[in-house]
């Protein structure tokens, strides 16, 4: 190569050097990412009473729902990112989809994240009130298996979803975040039929945290916008012809060292409409108290206690009222795997609505512990369930 050939290839690599640095810079700013997640959990169970009898069983989904899922982003520049969640509910002792005809019961949503404006995402979604509050409640903390309230008649384990939603996320100023979500009905000629609303705030403040969340749902049996809806446990079964719901909850926890403690609350209404088999709105008000404590770094265990009262309506005078102590010990094998146990017992007492053959009755409430025996309930006022098993996360 002589002299003015060098020169020629010199100028040229020097021009091209700017065309470089921009196909770079683009392909840096353009950076995407997917991640494959999941859960498979199985344990030894022995429940003392369903349906008038004990039982030893596998059950599966108890300290971490069985699952797997794909979460991703892509960087769109300037502190925004596109994001989607794909996520799918299975049986792992069995291989069964968890809901019989989703591919994605859990979650399925796309939407855009800012680091300045905050989050909206679009899909199938848990509501802003889970999300906020059920994080520092007996299921964030304990189990959601046996930990959750009775029947988990407040939706504070993952029991409640919307389809069609709308969910906007703000990013977190001082400490506090807010969230709101609507799910549209997809009515023609009305906008509002059908839809759900749920909206939650969350502050954090060092090692204190608080939340409080509202749902309103309607159109119970018929919406669209409903996904699921925890309704079918001898707590609340009888009210499940509610033309609508209303759940709030809050819950609060202070970390020291080792030791959390937490206090949480909940009141649920469900009021009757054309053609429901109640006549009054009933009332559910829920107290609990939870704690863990960390032995070693692999070694944690964790109590809770709540207690459930219903209201005096539909006839009943000796409303259903429902105590239950909840316990788990928890080993990690390592970041990943863990063995655990759970014991919890209820005990139940005073009067609960059914209906069975197309009518109302009133009937003794019987125990049903969490929301792991929702449909095996204890013939009579008291249960006691206890798991050894294993969780593994990838």
């Amino acid at each position: 190569m002589n002299t003015i050939q060098r020169a020629r290839t010199r100028a040229l690599a020097l021009c091209c050097l700017p065309l470089a640095g921009a196909a770079l810079s683009t392909s840096a700013s353009a950076q995407s990412s997917v991640t494959l997640y999941g859960v498979v959990d199985n344990a030894l169970t022995y429940a003392s009473n369903q349906h008038g009898s004990s039982n030893v069983y596998m059950s599966q989904g108890n300290l971490q729902a069985s699952k797997f899922g794909l979460l991703g982003s892509e960087d769109l520049g300037g502190g925004t990112k596109a994001i989607f969640r794909l996520e799918s509910g299975f049986n792992s002792l069995t291989g069964a989809q968890s809901s019989a005809g989703y591919m994605f019961n859990r979650q399925a949503y796309v939407g855009l994240s800012n680091d300045r404006y905050g989050t909206v995402t679009l899909g199938r979604q848990y509501t802003p009130y889970f999300q906020m509050v059920g994080g520092l409640g007996p299921t964030g903390v304990l189990t959601g298996a046996t930990g959750a309230h009775p029947g988990d008649l407040d939706a504070l384990d993952t029991t409640l979803r919307f389809n069609n939603s709308i969910t906007y996320l703000s990013p977190t100023i001082a400490g506090l975040q807010a969230s709101a979500q609507y799910a549209l009905g997809g009515v023609p000629g009305s906008i509002a039929a059908g839809g759900q609303f749920s909206a939650a705030l969350r502050y954090d403040y060092l090692p204190f945290s608080i939340a409080a969340g509202y749902v309103k749902l309607k159109d119970i049996a018929t919406s669209g916008a409903l996904g699921t809806f925890a309704i079918n446990s001898p707590v609340n079964s009888g009210y499940a012809s509610a033309r609508s719901a209303q759940l709030f909850a809050a819950a609060g926890r202070y970390t020291w060292h080792d030791l959390m403690v937490g206090l949480n609350y909940s009141n649920v209404q469900y009021a009757p409409g054309n053609g429901s088999m109640f006549h009054d709105k009933a009332v559910f008000n829920t107290f609990g108290a939870i704690s863990t404590y960390r032995i070693t770094q692999s070694v944690t265990v964790g109590g809770g206690y709540s207690f459930t009262q219903s209201s005096k309506t539909n006839g009943i005078s000796d409303p259903a009222h429902y105590h239950q102590i909840s316990l788990e010990q928890t080993y990690n094998l390592s970041a990943r795997t863990t063995l655990y146990a759970l014991q919890a017992y209820q005990h139940a007492s005073g009067k609960t609505l059914i209906v069975a053959d197309g009518a109302t009755s009133i009937i003794d409430a019987v125990a049903v512990v969490g929301d792991s025996q929702n449909t095996t309930p204890s013939s009579g006022p008291s249960q006691f369930v206890g798991m050894v098993g294993l969780r593994h996360a990838f």
